[in-house]
């Protein structure tokens, strides 16, 4: 009879090694090997004689169906993007966040989508009981007959209960909770955590019904357990957002039906989550036009442009000697630096003796460089302490020359900013020369789709930031 072994497994990156070692010899990071019991596999001849057979031998790939995976659709379009097009039959997905960040109560409000159309969702809590989980449903409007409810740990019990009542989504709340009886470890060790997720991975794609794990994070950010676990699933979802505040960001870092660049926004309230139909307006609802330091920059967001708002805030130092602040929420520290020293460089403004702070408002992260020039606006704004122009939308991404870049797909910027009503634009020259309808160089009103919107094309920085403060610039306020 074959003999259960043990192995070392690294939490990291899923590497095996023989024996413990206070470094993984694959990632070189340290203190994460822990003990993997391998209990007896099925004989190799066996499974060798099964590949040649039935349903899973091998075929040609042009035999192969081009056909979508079928999808299970929900009622909320942000939800349905983020995910492709939906849930796919027989997919596992993995949805992480801080604690009470809103997971579950995300998830109920799915399983309350899919049982109105009549379909059926089975909700495993194996951290929660039956008590509290309908305690939520009942905040959430979610109690219907179609929410069958299973307050269980045990892995084979879980797969069971999907087994037998098929249901159209499958809720697993959470992985980290979750045992299998046949390895001896304690629940959210590194063993019972990869094999509960192989387990369910293997039951969803035996039965095909979509499942939904849920797992908590760390204190630096990450799923908490083995780095394998997100290897294994097929979509790996993060849900952001402060407690505090009232949106909640979901973004797909991994999806092997869709894209990983789409995200969703919703907002929390007394009622749960609710989706939000247009972000551009609920992210803009409590600027104030009038305030240095602000600035509004169309980003792109997978395939959907979002007006944010870029505030930046100058102090002064408070003495000799002191070290200067550069603090950045919601954009690339290393990013800021750089803008900073072009704007000092080449935009002439002095920043040695100053702090500086940035922020970008609602919870929104930007990771592309088209907003560069908006920020470097937004400090000039703060240094002569005059704010742009109402109506105002700013465009480009800078180089260390200061020098005004065109980025990509800047007819769909413009469109978004003319449908919120903004008059004026600041982009890159020879912006114009690319095929969409914008005005010239010379500002004149853009009659097309994009609506009545004046463009203004900047070669560099100094440029741009004579277009932004015409009447501070002529009067010689810049020194």
């Amino acid at each position: 009879m074959p003999k259960t072994t043990i192995t070392f497994v690294c939490r990291e990156c899923g590497g095996e090694s023989l024996r413990w070692a206070g470094q993984c010899p694959h990632c070189r990071a340290w203190n994460t090997l822990e003990e993997f019991t391998v209990r007896p596999a099925a004989a190799r001849h066996a499974a060798a004689a099964r590949a040649t057979e039935g349903p899973s031998r091998p075929v040609p790939i042009t035999d192969v169906e081009e056909d979508d995976e079928p999808r299970v659709r929900l009622e909320w379009e942000e939800l349905n993007r983020v995910l492709g097009g939906g849930f796919v039959k027989g997919g596992l997905t993995l949805v992480g966040g801080e604690p009470g960040v809103g997971k579950s109560t995300l998830l109920m409000h799915a399983a309350l989508q899919i049982t109105a159309r009549r379909g059926t969702v089975l909700y495993a809590s194996a951290e929660e009981s039956a008590r509290q989980v309908r305690m939520r449903a009942a905040r959430l409007g979610a109690l219907t007959p179609e929410l069958l409810m299973f307050a269980e740990n045990d892995v084979e019990s879980i797969i069971g209960a999907i087994e037998q009542a098929q249901p159209a989504l499958a809720v697993v709340d959470s992985i980290q909770t979750v045992y299998d009886p046949g390895v001896d470890s304690a629940p959210g060790s590194v063993t019972q955590v990869r094999e509960a997720t192989g387990r369910l991975m293997r039951a969803a794609k035996q039965t095909g019904v979509p499942i939904v794990l849920v797992g908590h994070v760390t204190k630096e950010g990450a799923i908490a357990g083995p780095r394998v676990l997100e290897h294994m699933v097929d979509t790996v979802l993060y849900l952001e957002g402060e407690r505090r505040l009232d949106f909640r960001i979901l973004r797909a870092t991994k999806n092997r039906f869709g894209s990983t660049d789409e995200i969703g926004i919703f907002a929390m309230g007394e009622s749960g989550l609710r989706e939000v139909e247009d972000p551009s307006a609920v992210l803009l609802a409590e600027m104030s036009r009038s305030a240095p330091g602000t600035a509004v920059v169309p980003v792109l967001e997978g395939s959907r442009p979002l007006l944010v708002e870029i505030q930046s805030l100058l102090s002064a130092v408070a003495g000799p000697g002191v070290p200067l602040r550069r603090t950045a929420n919601g954009i690339d520290l290393n990013r800021v630096h750089m803008i900073l020293a072009v704007v000092e460089n080449r935009g002439k403004i002095a920043l040695n003796q100053k702090d500086v702070f940035v922020n970008v408002a609602g919870g929104i992260r930007i990771t592309e460089t088209a907003a560069d020039l908006g920020l470097a606006l937004s400090v000039a704004s703060n240094h002569h302490n005059v704010p742009l122009p109402d109506g105002t939308v700013v465009i480009g991404e800078l180089g260390l020359a200061g020098e005004v870049r065109r980025v990509a797909q800047i007819e769909r910027r413009l469109s978004e900013a003319a449908r919120r009503g903004f008059t004026r634009a600041i982009i890159p020259r020879g912006a114009g020369d690319q095929p969409h309808r914008i005005s010239d160089s010379a500002g004149t009103p853009d009659q097309g789709a994009a609506g009545p919107l004046r463009t203004l094309e900047v070669r560099d920085l100094a440029e741009a930031i004579s277009a932004a403060f015409p009447a501070h610039m002529t009067s010689g306020a810049n020194r």
